[in-house]
């Protein structure tokens, strides 16, 4: 029951910020969107995540070059959403789950992988494309 509630919410979550960037050229001639970062207001520089939602929606018109631009991790997250999406839901309706089974020097690398990706993605956000 845990395992499927936990796919429940994240298949849940994905579908709702990939619908959410999906709409977001619409949206925002309303001034309906989500407020922009505090880090960027507070700093004068983006957010190792800053870019994101316009990413994706870039990514939703085909616009691979825009994407990067805004945030180069964009359409690998992009792509990886829209599979987790069907992995999920395909879990759910056929009753199966998936989960990692690491060691814990196995996650240690993930998570220094995942850092430096970010780190790497942000440094080319603030030193090569700019805000």
């Amino acid at each position: 029951m845990g395992d499927r509630l936990r796919d429940l919410s994240l298949l849940g979550g994905l579908l709702l910020w990939l619908v959410y960037t999906r709409i977001y050229w619409t949206i925002q001639v309303g001034h309906l969107t989500l407020p922009p970062c505090p880090f960027y207001y507070l700093t004068g520089h983006p957010c190792p995540f800053c870019g994101g939602t316009r990413s994706f929606a870039y990514m939703w018109q085909g616009d691979i070059s825009d994407a990067v631009r805004l945030y180069p991790l964009g359409p690998a997250m992009f792509a990886g959403s829209v599979v987790g999406v069907a992995g999920l839901a395909a879990g759910l309706v056929t009753g199966r789950t998936w989960a990692l089974n690491l060691s814990r020097q196995q996650w240690q690398l993930v998570v220094v992988g995942v850092v430096a990706t970010i780190g790497l993605s942000w440094a080319l956000k603030v030193f090569v494309l700019g805000n």
